[in-house]
């Protein structure tokens, strides 16, 4: 994802000369962005849309209101709008970290996200941004999607850091919940196919 793809995808939006507007605004005077950030749904629409798939309208915008910012300015701004922001608004700091040039500065904000019982935050913590995440962390997460019923499919470059440790807390949840005479999700039985434990669990099942 580019903040230039995002500008395409706006370009349809009801206000565009407010968004160009907001967007000069921030660049130049970045506390304008408290003002900002929270009316960009009112002024630009908060349907999804088709591309990039998986954004909506308010967050594309908001993202983009914060690359418009100086970069001395970004991660402190980005961590007060998220702790301030609504549900959505949230969200929409969440999906722009991959976009903004802070490093690991933000990875407090995934950290709560993940900790939430909102499954939207939940999803949106574990976007390209969650490389950050120390391994331990990310393998949380990752069961906390199963858990929470958040399609692993969210979850960015999951075959590339999954584990065997990974692995073995799936198969013992998996376990857990044959005995209680609960499913496993299929995506998450997927997975510990992929990482070499469907075999040990199917002859857990068979036992």
């Amino acid at each position: 994802m580019t903040p230039d793809r995002l500008r395409a995808a706006l370009r349809g939006v009801p206000d565009p000369r407010w968004l160009d507007a907001a967007l000069r605004r921030v660049a130049t005077e970045p506390a304008a962005i408290a003002r900002l950030f929270p009316a960009a749904a009112r002024r630009c629409g908060r349907g999804p849309l088709p591309d990039p798939p998986g954004w909506t309208v308010d967050e594309a915008a908001r993202a983009l209101l914060l690359t418009a910012l100086p970069v001395d300015h970004v991660a402190t701004t980005a961590e007060t709008l998220y702790r301030h922001g609504d549900a959505a608004e949230k969200r929409a700091v969440l999906r722009a970290l991959p976009l903004l040039p802070i490093g690991a500065a933000c990875v407090p904000l995934l950290h709560d996200a993940i900790r939430t019982n909102d499954t939207r935050l939940v999803a949106a913590a574990l976007g390209p941004y969650a490389r950050h995440l120390e391994q331990a962390a990310w393998r949380q997460a990752v069961l906390k999607c199963v858990f929470t019923g958040v399609p692993l499919a969210v979850v960015d470059d999951l075959d590339g850091r999954a584990d065997g440790e990974l692995a073995a807390m799936l198969a013992a949840l998996a376990a857990e919940r044959h005995a209680a005479g609960r499913a496993m999700p299929a995506d998450a039985t997927d997975l510990l196919d992929r990482l070499g434990a469907g075999s040990d669990l199917t002859t857990a099942r068979e036992a």
